[in-house]
């Protein structure tokens, strides 16, 4: 492979920069938010750190081009400032909605085996609110049990188990629902429950 040669700076094929194109505004952010809602349900602090990602990109893309520093940071500046204005207008509309998502996800998550601890900390990193978090999450040892059944069912383990499990498959069993965020008990009622019994709970659960 041919080594470029020196002195060129990355960008077009001849070396020169590539230009970093028209500074973000309130409509291009606008635009851009939109587009990245259309690919799945986001909360706002998603939505603000993908805008906040866009507007650093054109900057870097503006200096190494050659724009004047001054003008890129009035421009990054311009930017920041409707990021908010444009976030405002997206809950307005109901695009951006943290409490239905994090009603969403936990529907989704606890079916899919999450444990209550699992799905607070997957909505706090994506931003949501502690208070939308505590309301949103059920803390019934009920909707609990739902969820570690669903994670045995999905490991094949506990009640699920292809085949009787052995003293130390059990052990292994009981890790692995405990480092997924279930407390003892409700591994040891997981993991007693005879299949029957838990296909019976998981087709008749509410909670998810």
């Amino acid at each position: 492979m041919t080594a470029a040669p020196r002195g060129r700076r990355a960008g077009t094929r001849d070396g020169s920069p590539r230009a970093a194109g028209p500074a973000p505004t309130r409509a291009t952010l606008h635009e851009a938010a939109l587009a990245y809602l259309g690919r799945s349900a986001a909360t706002g602090a998603s939505v603000k750190r993908t805008l906040e990602r866009k507007i650093a990109t054109w900057a870097r893309k503006a200096a190494r081009s050659g724009v004047d520093a001054e003008s890129v940071a009035a421009d990054v500046e311009r930017a920041r400032e409707a990021v908010p204005l444009v976030l405002e207008r997206l809950r307005e509309v109901g695009l951006v909605n943290d409490r239905a998502f994090a009603e969403s996800r936990v529907r989704s998550l606890g079916a899919g085996g999450r444990s209550r601890r699992a799905i607070e900390a997957h909505l706090t990193a994506r931003g949501v609110a502690t208070e939308i978090v505590r309301e949103a999450v059920p803390h019934d040892a009920s909707a609990e049990l739902d969820a570690a059944l669903a994670f045995a069912r999905k490991r094949r383990i506990g009640p699920f188990a292809r085949e009787e499990e052995d003293r130390d498959a059990r052990r292994k069993a009981l890790g692995a629902m405990a480092r997924a965020g279930f407390d003892f008990g409700v591994c040891e009622l997981a993991l007693r429950m005879d299949r029957e019994a838990a296909e019976e709970r998981l087709r008749d659960r509410r909670t998810f």
